[in-house]
Formats: C-alpha cells, structure tokens, sequence
C-alpha cells in the first residue's frame, strides 16, 4: 500500500520533525570519502525546511559496540550536511537527553539539528520502547518522516520505534521513490518483466529468487551464484565458487523455474584469482580441473542485452562476475549498458550493481538506483519492512487525513 509523505504533511512552519536519515557514509581518516547518501537526503530536506519545519536528523554510523567513540561520529557528517545546505547545522553531542532538548527547543523555523550516532545506545537496536520514546521526547517532536530506505529493514528505536509516539508518520521523497520504483517489480503492470541477479552465493537471495519466479517474464542468472546451478545440471565447475549444501536447492528452483531461469550459455575461466591469470572463454558445460569461472562469456553477454532491449521493466541485483577485476569486467559492463540503452523502466535494486553502474559512470542513465542492498533483497523477496510498515497509508482523499490520528 502507498505510504503517506512530507506533502502530506500540513502547515510545517513551527512543526518539530524527527527525520530518519541514512547517513551511514564511508569514512577514512575522519573525511568522508562519498556524499551520496547525504546528498539523497536533500530533497526532503529542503522541502521541509522551506516549510518552516525544525528538524532534528537521526542516522546510524557503523556497527559501534561499546558506546561512544570517536571513529563512529557523525561529526565529518555535520560539516559536510553544511555545506549542502549552505547552512550552519549544529549537532548535539548525543541523540538523548537534557542538551538535545535544549537544541531542539533552541530551533527557529527552518532549523536543522543532527544528532549524535543513535548506535551508541545499545536500546536502538533493540528497538527499545522507553528508547524511541526519549528519542521523541528530548526533540520535542510531534512527526516522524523516514527517509533511510537502506535501514528500513531493521525494527531499530530510530527506524520504527519512533513511529508509535508521534501523531504523524510519513515517508520522505527518497523512501517514497525507493517503494515506487521497486514496487514495480513486486506487482508489475507492463511485460515483459526481468530480473537478472548475479552476486557469489544462492544463499544470499534464496527468498528473492523464490518469490521473482512467481512475477518475471525472464530471471536470468551470473556472477559466482551461477556455479551452483552449473553443478546441479552436472556441469564441472573446476574451483569455481560452488555452494555445496545448496546444489540440491539449485536444482529444486531450476524445475520450479523451468521457461523463466536463463543460466549462463559461455564462461570466461581463469586460471587463479588474480588479474594477471590466463583465460578462456569456455562453453558453461566446460571448466578445466584447477580453473574458475570469473564472468559470464560474450555468447551470454549478447544473449543478456538482447534480453533487456524488449522489456518494459528491468531490476537488477549483483554483478556478473569479479568487476574489481579489470579482466573480468566485461559482463557487468555489458549488463550495465544495456540496462542505460534500455527504453523500459530501469531500476538497480543496491549492493555491488550500485557500485558496478557508478564506477562505469552510468548511474545517470538508470531510472532508478536503490540506496539499500539488504532492504532492496527483502522488498523484492516480499517481505514486511519494519521501517515501511509503521508509515500511515495513503487514503482516499489523497493522505490528507486528519493530522491529529496516531501512527499506524
């Protein structure tokens, strides 16, 4: 169901907001190595902040285990936050308790506060009720606008908790796109629909596989994964990544798939894991004892984009083979072309594919780029995002209900 969003919210001037963020940045030696996520959070931002709205901003940084440290700050954050913002964005030297009240209460219309790293209290990631309450209560907020897809996955204090002790709950531009766009291949309206997912392990997305059978018109398969499914056809796979205690699994899903699962028809193999190694270009069938695949071959790369010309929806989930590798770049490149020449909706559903289309400089030309890996495999597996669930529900008139309502 359609979640309700910011503009669905009425009258921000004066309104106290707290905005889940996603600003889980990459870091060395304190700088921030890549924006993206920061600058994903400026529609909102801006939106409501041109409404009047004070704002305190939560995120999670890292995977802190023993409170505070320095390592795990938002402060790089803050700074950064500024500038985009062409905006002082003071930050509080915690995300609870007797300072951030003071800030909050301190904000004028259109004042943005950060918090400190909502992971330095163990209670966030128990989704601790008395937690989530505080996290309201010291930012004296009244809404609660997510805007962190990439953790909507997890039932933390920050992502649901909050939800229960606001009066509106609504999804910011960057959630609201992330469930349109995705949604799509959920319960797709045009045909054809499909799905290539490629990555190292059929562990990995077992669920996703399972439930994109149901709905693709095509699932084509690469990357490392694809050597389970060659062993449980019988193929030899030499030191290929195969996944043993799921070869039986791989066949299972090959029946169930049988018309719609496209496995690789050619491999490029290698002789080690390593750039400098000695290749061939090989059918599927074939791989020398001691050799590995690495990436799928030219016969499956022209089979694949082929593939993709004609579809009206395309996802894609994990690359085609070791892209880190120049010489085994080529299948990922391919498919990453195909999907910017492709005329149907387009849509990279996060993780490695997102880091494969921007290095090749073809982000741009995709209609829609998930910024979460883990909540992106579990929307398309169908699965209940916590941090999704919690969010009111558009109505009939639009979402514009009553503004008094408990969230839902």
């Amino acid at each position: 169901m359609a979640k309700q969003s910011v503009k669905d919210l009425r009258d921000l001037g004066g309104m106290h907001v707290f905005v889940r963020v996603d600003y889980n940045v990459p870091l060395e030696d304190g700088r921030i190595t890549d924006d993206t996520r920061i600058r994903a959070s400026l529609p909102t931002l801006e939106y409501l902040i041109k409404g009047g709205a004070r704002l305190a901003l939560a995120s999670h940084l890292g995977r802190p285990k023993k409170g505070p440290t320095p390592e795990f700050s938002l402060k790089p954050v803050a700074a950064r936050l500024s500038e985009l913002l062409h905006r002082e964005v003071p930050m509080a030297s915690d995300c609870v308790g007797d300072e951030v009240r003071r800030h909050a209460e301190g904000l004028k219309d259109g004042g943005v506060l950060l918090l400190e790293n909502v992971r330095f209290h163990p209670e966030e990631e128990k989704n601790d009720p008395g937690f989530a309450r505080r996290l309201v209560q010291d930012t004296v907020s009244t809404a609660f606008v997510n805007d962190a897809f990439g953790s909507a996955h997890r039932a933390h204090a920050s992502t649901e908790g909050v939800a229960h002790h606001v009066k509106r709950a609504v999804a910011g531009f960057l959630m609201e796109k992330e469930i349109r766009y995705l949604d799509m291949a959920v319960h797709p309206k045009e045909r054809p629909l499909v799905a290539i997912l490629g990555g190292a392990k059929v562990s990995d997305k077992i669920e996703v596989i399972e439930a994109l059978l149901e709905r693709v018109d095509a699932l084509l398969i690469g990357g490392g994964m694809a050597y389970t499914f060659f062993r449980a056809r019988g193929y030899a796979t030499g030191k290929s990544l195969v996944e043993e205690d799921k070869v039986s699994l791989a066949a299972e899903l090959l029946r169930k798939g049988t018309g719609k699962i496209v496995l690789p028809a050619d491999h490029l193999v290698a002789s080690k894991f390593a750039e400098d190694a000695e290749r061939k270009e090989l059918p599927a069938q074939e791989c020398p004892e001691g050799w590995m695949g690495l990436d799928i071959g030219p016969v499956t790369r022209r089979a694949y984009t082929e593939r993709l010309r004609d579809a009206k929806v395309v996802v894609w989930n994990g690359p085609m083979g070791v892209f880190e590798m120049k010489p085994f770049a080529e299948g990922t490149l391919a498919v990453a072309r195909a999907m910017a020449d492709s005329k149907g909706v387009t849509i990279v559903g996060g993780g490695d594919s997102v880091a494969a289309v921007t290095q090749m400089g073809l982000a741009d030309e995709i209609d829609h780029v998930s910024t979460g890996g883990g909540a992106s495999l579990e929307f398309l597996a169908g699965q209940t995002l916590p941090g999704v669930a919690c969010l009111q529900p558009q109505t009939r008139d639009g979402g514009r209900g009553r503004q008094d309502s408990p969230a839902s």
